[in-house]
């Protein structure tokens, strides 16, 4: 799998639930229509482990098969459709690509 890490952060004006709501229904709404996504995950943050990594409200994992599956993924109406959504939030995120290695599994 290839996939789309997005940590973010909510709106100064959102609450945490207001935000993880958002994400996983409304927003979740417009961004599982991207062309050749084979799964979608999502972590709503309830505590940080230390006090430098405070202040995130939730990761979600976009996996695709490739790479190449990702940049069409991002160079079709439905990301732009995603992006237009999000809009001019406010909040924070980080966002990065990479192949994903299975390090364990019971």
């Amino acid at each position: 799998m290839y996939n789309l890490v997005v940590l973010a952060s909510r709106p100064p004006d959102w609450s945490h639930e207001r935000f993880v709501e958002w994400w996983r229904g409304e927003h979740a709404d417009v961004t599982r229509a991207l062309p050749g996504l084979r799964r979608w995950r999502h972590m709503a943050v309830d505590r940080a482990l230390e006090p430098r990594s405070e202040g995130w409200d939730g990761l979600s994992v976009l996996s695709f098969d490739t790479a190449d599956d990702l940049a069409k993924a991002l160079d079709s109406p439905q990301w732009a459709a995603a992006v237009a959504h999000v809009g001019p939030m406010k909040g924070r995120r980080i966002a990065v690509m990479g192949e994903e290695a299975e390090l364990f599994s019971a």
